[in-house]
């Protein structure tokens, strides 16, 4: 269940601000990845204690449901790209937004995103897709979404990936092609757009 299928509102005039738990959230796990967010460290943040922030949510997972959410809407050039008719501009937007956040790789995997941001983005995809004629525009959709998230999960490793040797004996025409190849994730990302969206 996703944090917007059973928010819970506000009881009491002070209440925490959740969009101040979703920013907050955002920070932590920017600075240090999943293993940093807890509900007792947004609440030390916020200088709170716990127990006021369980009168607005259920669990850890609504605070991962809120960062990635507030992490997408407060992406300027991804809002931007949403506005324009090119999906492909779109894609590489979402590629560097979660380039930059790498931890949202990782919620996505766990957790489906349902938050207004996602969905807005998810709406766009479908959209243009259907202007491009997809038949089945959310298939569609979901492949290209995976393949950008695949790609943003890889990116960090691509320095190493190319310094990594190749046995040639086990892989003669692999070993070959890599020893030649020096793209960046961004240039592979937009070349595989590019062949997703032609077939």
């Amino acid at each position: 269940m996703s944090y917007w299928s059973r928010p819970k509102p506000p009881q009491r005039a002070r209440a925490v601000d959740v969009t101040e738990v979703a920013a907050v959230a955002a920070r932590l796990l920017d600075d240090g990845g999943l293993r940093a967010l807890t509900v007792r460290a947004v609440a030390q943040c916020l200088d709170v204690a716990p127990a006021s922030l369980y009168s607005r949510l259920s669990s850890r997972d609504d605070l991962l449901d809120l960062a990635l959410d507030h992490a997408l809407g407060q992406d300027a050039e991804l809002q931007a790209a949403r506005r324009e008719a090119r999906l492909q501009a779109l894609m590489v937007a979402y590629f560097r937004h979660l380039v930059r956040h790498p931890w949202a790789c990782q919620v996505i995997a766990m957790r489906a995103p349902r938050g207004p941001n996602h969905l807005r983005l998810s709406e766009r995809m479908c959209v243009l897709l259907i202007d491009l004629g997809s038949s089945d525009p959310l298939r569609d959709a979901y492949a290209v979404s995976n393949f950008v998230i695949g790609s943003a999960t890889t990116a960090s490793t691509a320095a190493h990936e190319r310094k990594t040797p190749v046995d040639a004996r086990l892989a003669p025409e692999y070993a070959a092609l890599h020893a030649a190849h020096d793209d960046d994730p961004e240039e592979v990302l937009v070349a595989g757009l590019e062949a997703l969206l032609r077939t």
